[in-house]
């Protein structure tokens, strides 16, 4: 399998002892299966014509539920020591949902593979709203559940995968589940799944569990101009994507004036969704160009944006771009660590980097290793910069359902074959085996 040869010239830098290196997928993604568990509001949402670009739907995907033990295979094979997947709340809900949690999670150790699950990872049960606060207790309760049955073999937890893109796309802009187009009137959403965190912080220790973090999306916010029109947009678009969603789980509060804006008693909440955490989960995959509003909707990276928001999202000019039309950015990855790090000093915990990685199509993907590559060492120059960071997840181990993209998208490590799911390794999963081993 061809790797890419500046590993041998220019290796990767060692890494600590004990440094968790890991890939990530989600249920709702990958698993199919969809008759073995109750609907989701993305079942719903992908049963609506004109929801999916190609028209797709998760009712099979990479069918993980029946060939999770040669996904497994692959994981080793890989030479991982960790994998993050999600539990899936319909599935949970469903007679002998968990059954299949506790056989993957037994194969996961069987193959000296850590489980590290996340609760949600947006596939709501289609019967529940994030506009309403009942929610976030049934999520407590669901969680509940699932720790009682996996928690005497899993450790490590992740409560929430990405509020923020969920709250925006699902509910402000309407291009993912559950498609509601409510803008500001949205911010329900964020303080209830950040209420549900806290919950389910409470229900894990509850169970005695130990090792607690959440995945954020998070990324630099870089002002159009110096012009002041344009440094209040990107100043109001870094509050809504990053310091609403890390404060009040850092700090205990809401940024200025956010507060007031969600509903219930939000004193008490925050005293419930600040419960302290082990560790800091990040998503990133690229900074944000921000200017002032253009009077004009415009469709950037796949994601309608609205006229009437305070903000617009510009192109990054000069550095290449993903065939999802991402910015590649590495070095976005250290400013955004560092930033944080100056930004929460001791209320930052330590970090790991639950996702990152890119859509890139074919076998040989050489754009994908400069990709992991040039990610990895941004990250260890964030760590020599002072930024305690435990480890290292890469989305996706496999091609998958990638949303309202379908199938148009591949980040997988192991390219899939939707007519037949046959899974083949691509150069990047040959490169990262190396690198892993090197690590050693």
């Amino acid at each position: 399998m061809a790797n890419d040869p500046r590993a041998a010239a220019h290796p990767i830098p060692q890494f600590p002892a004990g440094f968790l290196w890991g890939v990530s997928t989600s249920a709702h993604q990958i698993e199919g299966a969809v008759d073995e568990r109750e609907p989701s509001v993305w079942d719903t949402f992908t049963a609506e014509p004109g929801r999916v670009k190609d028209g797709s739907t998760a009712a099979v995907a990479c069918d993980h539920y029946h060939r999770y033990a040669e996904d497994v295979a692959l994981l080793s094979g890989l030479g991982v020591d960790a994998y993050r997947f999600s539990v899936s709340w319909p599935r949970v809900n469903a007679a002998n949902g968990l059954d299949f949690y506790d056989r993957l999670v037994d194969e996961l150790l069987t193959a000296g593979v850590r489980p590290v699950p996340t609760l949600f990872h947006w596939d709501l049960p289609a019967d529940l709203d994030w506009l309403e606060r009942d929610t976030a207790s049934r999520f407590a309760e669901y969680v509940s559940v699932v720790v009682d049955r996996l928690g005497d073999r899993v450790k490590k937890w992740i409560t929430l995968n990405e509020p923020a893109e969920h709250t925006l796309l699902g509910h402000a802009l309407g291009t993912h589940a559950p498609g509601k187009q409510l803008l500001f009137d949205a911010l329900p959403v964020a303080h209830h799944q950040l209420l549900a965190h806290g919950l389910a912080v409470r229900a894990l220790r509850a169970a005695g569990a130990t090792d607690i973090g959440v995945a954020n999306s998070h990324g630099p916010t870089w002002p159009a101009s110096q012009e002041p029109a344009d440094l209040e947009a990107a100043a109001f678009y870094d509050v809504l994507l990053n310091r609403l969603f890390a404060e009040p789980l850092l700090l205990g509060e809401y940024p200025e004036g956010l507060g007031e804006l969600m509903p219930g008693d939000v004193a008490a909440d925050l005293k419930v969704i600040g419960e302290p955490l082990d560790w800091y989960g990040v998503n990133y995959y690229a900074p944000t160009r921000v200017g002032a509003p253009q009077g004009t909707e415009i469709e950037f990276g796949g994601i309608r944006m609205p006229a009437e928001l305070p903000f617009s999202v510009r192109e990054i000019e000069g550095v290449p771009v993903t065939d999802f039309g991402w910015p590649v950015v590495p070095e976005g990855l250290t400013e955004l660590l560092t930033t944080f790090r100056d930004r929460y000093g001791d209320r930052l915990p330590p970090v790991v980097i639950t996702e990152n990685g890119c859509s890139y199509e074919g076998l040989d993907d050489q754009a994908r290793i400069a990709y992991l590559d040039g990610h990895i060492r941004a990250l260890h120059k964030a760590m020599e910069a002072g930024v305690d960071v435990r480890g290292y997840f890469v989305w996706s181990l496999l091609d998958n359902f990638e949303w309202a993209e379908g199938y148009e998208r591949r980040f997988g490590l192991v390219h899939v074959d939707f007519a037949n799911r046959a899974r083949t390794p691509k150069a990047s999963y040959g490169w990262l085996r190396d690198v892993l081993r090197a690590q050693r």
